[in-house]
């Protein structure tokens, strides 16, 4: 592969593109009623919303994709195809600002580049040493500064799942009527701000504890109170409630039936802070949202917002009354040593050249400092002698990060193992879909394949399972997964998964299949492709459901559509005899490829 070049001339026209595309809204609806085998091709029109124009300067896809230098990198070959997709009137919401972020981390990212390229090649040694400096595993501060000015801790690659935070201290005895830790993201573009990925404050003259968010463009967001009131008492993020339903235990006579004890309720009893007494918290990083545990007991949590996720966080700040005694951070994101060729050799990508089509792409959809799940994969299931053969081909899809050192370390993994594809936006979870479309893009135009499939870099895939299964399937037509055949929008505002009335008007979506595994055939991926370059088909941000809507279109344009349900295909955890599972931390994702090869069974690990 070629190096880049920082001398990048580019002959830049201020415009804007402002289009504005109305589409009409015919009165149909979606049908109800599904069976697994049969979807009937005469199924009335999806109901597609209007779009409203979004504004994409021409500026920043000009750097993008008229950079010659860009051509011809392993890691770019989608990159070239991407822009008639991002250019759409009616893109995702999130479209400008990914690109206009991506813009700017592309610059930051070719100047490291080049100025590790002018390093002494005799200099590698000092430049793993320098990898571990920018993405250290541990950071420790001990007295550190209250006052808020500075960070108290700085996280130089973000967090990740299985993260954690722990602060010992001790609240102000006499002045003190609350602290505040807060989680410090990166500045977004256009921002004059770094947005609070969370704020935690403890209040002490009416025992509570407060969570939320902030950026400069939206504000505070709704906030979490514990001890919380109504209906949001029974919502849990990662199996574990908003708030920790402290109780007290009263001793009692021993009654006729010999109970001795009973449990009493109390809405601020044990509050988990106490002026004057020394605690340790821990704040820990979960699939779905941040918990905290206050000397060892669960007390609040948190679910992730858009755009605000732990990978952003580049920094913790502590003010208000409390003396800390000590503050770390574990268990953060860092990336193998790549310099090892020896270690990197048995799992970098075979070579495909010669390859005229292959039987199976997977796209595993990852986000920058997510090094840890992308080394699990490759050291378990894509060890698979199908994939080490050619005969499959893996690869991850990866936007690129707002924070430089992440990207350089992106850089420096995907020229070690040649299997990352990165698209020229910032990952932001409303723009899945546009790496969906990236997905049948690469398995169509650039690594043509029988089938492809699009999974998660958490998530464990029985390769070998899963081609034996698909000698039985249709090579057209073809949706396989975990199938839902009758869903319906979220319309909870703060859910992840919400969506509007004006995003999706009716009150049902076309079957669709859960996006930690679904497989489609490579006809499929060519009319996606298609559609969406003649902006034929709708965008949507969901996915997995996005998918379904646009192979609906297919069934009822082109070609009747066979839906195969397997529920072998787990959405969320493990069961034995397993195609796929998903949640998986690398822990897990290693020890099920050990338990396969000790034991040649599909069981599990929990």
């Amino acid at each position: 592969m070629k190096n880049w070049s920082l001398g990048i001339s580019i002959s830049v026209v201020v415009l804007t593109l402002v289009f504005v595309i109305r589409y009409e809204q015919p009165d149909h609806k979606l049908p109800r009623n599904h069976t697994v085998d049969d979807v009937s091709k005469e199924e009335e029109s999806v109901h597609e919303p209007a779009k409203k124009p979004h504004f994409i300067t021409l500026e920043d896809l000009d750097y993008l994709f008229l950079n010659e230098s860009l051509y011809g990198e392993e890691g770019l070959l989608v990159w070239s195809h991407m822009r008639p997709f991002l250019e759409r009137p009616d893109a995702l919401p999130e479209t400008a600002q990914g690109i206009e972020e991506a813009t700017l981390a592309m610059k930051d990212l070719v100047f490291l580049i080049n100025k590790e390229k002018r390093a002494s090649s005799s200099s590698a040694a000092m430049v793993s040493k320098e990898s571990r400096r920018n993405c250290p595993d541990f950071v420790t501060a001990i007295d550190g500064d209250l006052s808020g000015l500075r960070p108290l801790l700085e996280l130089p690659c973000g967090l990740t799942e299985d993260s954690s935070i722990t602060l010992v201290g001790v609240p102000d005895e006499e002045h003190s009527r609350s602290f505040q830790i807060q989680l410090v993201g990166s500045r977004l573009s256009g921002e004059s701000y770094h947005p609070i990925i969370l704020s935690y404050v403890v209040n002490f003259s009416e025992p509570s504890i407060v969570q939320n968010t902030w950026t400069e463009k939206l504000g505070w967001g709704s906030e979490t109170r514990c001890p919380c009131h109504g209906s949001v008492r029974n919502q849990i993020v990662d199996e574990l409630p908003l708030c920790n339903r402290r109780t007290s235990r009263i001793a009692l006579e021993e009654s006729p039936n010999g109970d001795a004890t009973m449990e009493l309720s109390l809405e601020n009893a044990n509050f988990p802070f106490i002026k004057g007494s020394p605690f340790t918290a821990t704040l820990w990083f979960g699939l779905e949202g941040f918990h905290m545990t206050v000397d060892g007991r669960h007390e609040t949590s948190f679910a992730y917002r858009e755009k605000l996720e732990p990978w952003l966080v580049s920094a913790v700040k502590v003010s208000g009354g409390l003396k800390l005694l000590s503050a770390s951070a574990t268990r953060l994101p860092v990336p193998d040593d790549h310099a090892s060729v020896a270690v990197e050799e048995q799992l970098t990508a075979p070579s495909l050249s010669g390859v005229t089509k292959i039987a199976l792409l997977v796209g595993v959809f990852s986000t920058g400092n997510n090094f840890k799940r992308r080394m699990a994969l490759r050291r378990s299931w894509m060890q698979y002698e199908a994939v080490r053969s050619g005969k499959v081909a893996v690869r991850f899809l990866i936007g690129l990060h707002t924070n430089e050192k992440v990207n350089l370390e992106m850089w420096r993994e995907a020229k070690a193992y040649g299997d990352i594809q990165f698209m020229p936006f910032v990952d932001y979870y409303g723009l899945l879909s546009l790496k969906t479309v990236a997905l049948c893009i690469l398995g169509t135009k650039v690594i043509p394949a029988k089938y492809i499939m699009k999974t998660d870099d958490d998530a464990f895939v029985r390769i070998d399972e899963l081609l034996s299964s698909l000698q039985e399937k249709p090579s057209s037509a073809l949706l396989y997964g975990l199938i839902s055949f009758e869903s319906s929008p979220d319309r909870e505002q703060g859910s992840k998964w919400y969506i509007s009335k004006e995003e999706w008007p009716l009150d049902s979506y076309p079957p669709w299949a859960h996006g930690p595994g679904y497989i489609i055939s490579q006809d499929i991926a060519k009319f996606v492709v298609k559609g969406h370059r003649q902006r034929d088909l709708i965008l949507f941000k969901l996915e997995d459901v996005a998918m379904g809507i646009w192979i609906q279109r297919y069934n009822q344009t082109v070609k009747r559509v066979k839906y195969i349900n397997d529920r072998r295909f787990h959405n969320s955890g493990c069961l034995s005899d397993y195609i796929l599972v998903h949640y998986q931390t690398p822990r897990l994702v290693l020890c099920l490829w050990e338990k396969l090869q000790k034991e040649s069974q599909s069981v599990c690990c929990e």
